[in-house]
């Protein structure tokens, strides 16, 4: 198992964005994209963090990834809206689609937005959260290459699809789910196979769809869809909704993010915003929202837990003490974060 370090944020979102800029983004771009994968590390997610920028680096510089900063758009009729980014970064295009979701919902009470011909967005959650903090229920989601098969079949054809929800609460941090819908995410799995250990054998399954605890073996085979076929039902909503509704590329045509990093990896997402305000008064609805969440939390925890938890709730209160403590990062994702900025032609100064 690769050491563990804790690093500065502050540090480290300035490495990411140094590196980002070298790489062709604008340094503000670069900055926004730098602080969303950063804040994924925070949060405990870091499948969805800074150990992706050698391949956002690599692939700004070879073209499947553009550097311009914001998506055209190509229809817009009322509340709905499709975008197409062009293969610009995700994080960019993907706040550009959720402020324009909430947009419209404060007009006509919900806003839809799709996005095609787009990149890897990271966390699902950021954008879900986004519209929680305007006071909308946030949905968010992106199709992704295939790496999950169907009940019975032995052939990925259909991807993570990562989906998110979140409900705006009277304390201001929403209640949000963000979940891939295979059992693990391939960033994890990834992570997993750098790290040198072992995946639950629930996870992922070799070729043949045989479950592994081996990631590399996992790697070249499949992910399992999350609760079999609920899984694997929602992967199919979340395809429909991304990239068969924009006009974009789903199933087989969305490629592999860490394969050919000179080809657009294509994808597409999905963002919608459900003003609260349209269906009554807010703080009516948060408040009901605080009686549930007493219901949820307010049971004594069961032998061997903690305590009960919301959706999100864990992965805040990771990101308030990591921003106190430091980020935890593995070594290795440190290493090649510095090899990156010398490919890019710069020095990283040392961690505070």
């Amino acid at each position: 198992m690769s050491a563990r370090l804790t690093v500065s944020p502050d540090w480290l979102v300035e490495a990411v964005g140094s590196v980002l800029a070298a790489a062709g983004l604008r340094p503000r771009a670069a900055t926004a994209v730098a602080r969303g994968l950063v804040e994924a590390d925070l949060r405990g997610t870091p499948s969805d963090g800074v150990m992706l920028v050698p391949m956002y680096a690599e692939r700004l510089r070879k073209g499947s990834v553009g550097t311009h900063e914001s998506a055209e758009v190509v229809h817009d009729m009322g509340a709905i809206a499709v975008l197409d980014a062009g293969h610009a970064l995700g994080r960019l295009t993907g706040d550009q689609a959720m402020d324009l979701a909430v947009l419209k919902a404060r007009t006509y009470g919900i806003g839809v937005v799709t996005v095609c011909h787009a990149f890897h967005f990271g966390g699902a959650y950021r954008y879900a959260r986004t519209a929680a903090y305007a006071g909308c229920i946030g949905i968010a989601a992106a199709n992704s290459s295939p790496l999950v098969p169907g009940p019975g079949g032995t052939a990925a054809v259909l991807g993570e699809n990562p989906l998110a929800v979140a409900v705006p609460t009277e304390n201001g941090e929403p209640i949000l789910l963000s979940s891939a819908l295979s059992e693990a995410a391939l960033g994890e799995v990834r992570l997993a196979a750098r790290q040198g250990g072992p995946i639950p054998r629930t996870r992922a399954g070799d070729r043949a769809g045989t479950p592994s605890a081996d990631p590399v073996e996992a790697l070249a085979g499949l992910l399992l869809p999350a609760a079999g076929h609920m899984g694997y039902g929602l992967a199919l909503v979340v395809d429909i909704l991304t990239g068969v509704l924009s006009g974009g590329s789903f199933g087989s045509g969305v490629r592999d993010l860490n394969a050919d990093t000179s080809e657009p990896v294509d994808c597409a997402h999905f963002f919608l915003a459900l003003s609260v305000s349209a269906f009554g008064n807010r703080a009516a609805f948060e408040q009901r929202v605080a009686e549930l969440a007493a219901q949820i939390t307010g049971p004594p925890k069961a032998s061997g837990t903690e305590r009960p938890v919301l959706p999100g709730q864990l992965e805040a209160e990771r990101k308030t003490a990591a921003r106190r403590a430091g980020v935890p990062l593995d070594a290795k994702v440190l290493a090649a974060l510095r090899e990156t900025a010398t490919t890019v032609g710069i020095t990283l100064g040392a961690p505070s």
